[in-house]
């Protein structure tokens, strides 16, 4: 065997042992990082447990047509629009990993924090649910506030804000708030009953509005189809009704989510789940709401195809689009973790745990590099991100810190960015969006999937702690039998 050869194979090893024993990762840090992220995104008056420094109360008068308080709720991006449509389906996702993996939240230390991240939403749509008919679904013009690069703590331009009502519908929108604040409603019953029956209500009435008045939310609200185009209404409507059959336990609501699903044709087998595409959700929720096989085959066929067929990069990241890249990943992992208990064999099962597994650990450096700022080995250092791109008070920031080769100044905790290209291919440079934006909705599937993980690694503990203790006991029994033994 030549040297050369010796020296592949040698590296090879190396590697492997690398990958094996970076593959462990810190899950309860990244549910930390996850949601100072989140904290970082705030928009209104911030709490006096702040745990951002560099961020202070900023758009406390953003106002609605006839001044209704609008203040409050998260900045979208890097920017300081607030997008309705996307923010709600950012919350449910994050309901539904909380009601799914409390333990994980809990064993982290974050259940408290995660609890206030749900609720400085559900407080935001409630006040934008100004009326039965009417909901605010985006506060800020996209294109005044691109011209602005600085602190949301400094923002000065107009703020207008956009609706949907009876005569300007959007299904979609008031469909994905009823699904948020009905999913958060289950999250609070236990904490604060009036609260979650609070949430419930306002999710029943945005409901019927989504029903009554159909139209897509952006023919209503026309700057958001060139950022967040919604293409359907269906999945929406099903989304919300199958959420407020998991809340309340009434028929009706079953029956109008299964009506909705045959009527707009749910029946595909998706390629992705985002704010735009719920089927898979949609599938999988029903899955686990009715164990019926139409919908239990709808989530394994969704899943068996992520596993076995999708696209893949060449280090193993599911590949559906350049924009977001790991976002698309890691929501697919979070659906087929929640797959796993929607009656799919233990064999299939244990497949999309592993899937999971492989996907998130990519992001968190099995690929050679971490895609969460602050954590791990080499992470992202120029996030597409105006505010963390600024120097501390009182220095003035603007367009020359955009441009600025460099980190930036202020740590943008736990964000996910978009991420590389089908060829693993990244940039870390602050003007490249494509790989370095970060959004609400980025880290939605993303901390959801590793709160699964992490919980089923606290399962896998207690499991195998229950066997030492039977095996304890079993070998005390055994001892006090040869002792009787012994004296017969």
């Amino acid at each position: 065997m030549k040297d050369k050869e010796i020296l592949t194979i040698f590296l090879t090893l190396i590697l492997a042992v690398v990958n094996f024993a970076t593959a462990n990762y810190n899950y309860d840090h990244v549910l930390h990082l996850s949601l100072l992220f989140y904290e970082a995104q705030r928009s209104g008056h911030l709490p006096s447990d702040n745990r951002i420094q560099w961020r202070g109360d900023s758009a406390l008068y953003d106002r609605g047509l006839r001044g209704e308080d609008l203040s409050g709720g998260y900045y979208d991006a890097g920017d300081f629009v607030k997008f309705g449509f996307t923010m709600a389906s950012t919350t449910t996702i994050l309901a539904w990993g909380c009601l799914s993996y409390k333990q994980a939240y809990v064993k982290a230390g974050e259940w408290k924090n995660m609890l206030s991240a749900l609720q400085w939403a559900s407080d935001y749509f409630i006040k934008c649910h100004v009326s039965d008919y009417e909901f605010y679904g985006q506060v800020g013009d996209f294109t005044l506030d691109h011209k602005f690069w600085g602190r949301a703590e400094d923002l000065n331009m107009s703020r207008p804000a956009f609706k949907i009502d009876a005569q300007h519908p959007g299904s979609d929108l008031a469909g994905e708030a009823a699904a948020a604040l009905a999913a958060i409603s289950m999250v609070y019953k236990e904490v604060d009953t009036q609260y979650s029956s609070l949430c419930l209500t306002h999710a029943k009435k945005l409901y019927k509005f989504a029903t009554q008045y159909r139209g897509l939310y952006h023919e209503a609200i026309k700057g958001a189809a060139q950022y967040y185009e919604s293409t359907d209404y269906g999945d929406e409507l099903t989304w919300a009704a199958a959420w407020l059959f998991k809340a309340t336990n009434e028929a009706q609501y079953l029956e109008e989510a299964e009506h909705h699903y045959e009527n707009f044709r749910l029946r595909e087998r998706p390629n992705e789940f985002f704010y735009n595409k719920k089927v898979a959700g949609v599938q999988v929720l029903l899955a686990q709401l009715t164990n019926q096989s139409e919908y239990v085959e709808a989530a394994r066929s969704f899943c068996d195809f992520s596993v076995h067929r999708q696209t893949r990069t060449p280090k193993g990241l599911l590949y559906i689009e350049k924009f977001g890249t790991l976002c698309h990943a890691a929501n697919i992992a979070f659906i087929c973790l929640q797959a796993t208990t929607s009656g799919i064999s233990p064999k299939e099962s244990k497949e999309y745990v592993d899937f999971a597994k492989q996907q998130i650990n990519y992001m968190l450096g099995d690929a050679g590099r971490s895609y969460v700022v602050g954590f791990g080995e080499n992470y992202p250092k120029q996030p597409y991100h105006a505010a963390s791109s600024c120097p501390n008070r009182p220095e003035p920031c603007g367009w020359e810190a955009f441009r600025r080769n460099g980190s930036n100044p202020q740590l943008l905790h736990g964000a996910l960015v978009s991420g590389p290209d089908e060829n693993d291919y990244y940039m870390d440079k602050r003007e490249e969006y494509i790989y370095n934006e970060v959004t609400l909705d980025y880290n939605a599937g993303f901390q959801s999937a590793v709160a699964g993980l992490r919980q089923l690694q606290i399962l896998e503990h207690a499991k195998l702690q229950k066997q030492k203790e039977a095996e304890a006991a079993q070998r005390q029994s055994n001892q006090i039998t040869l002792i009787g033994k012994t004296y017969i």
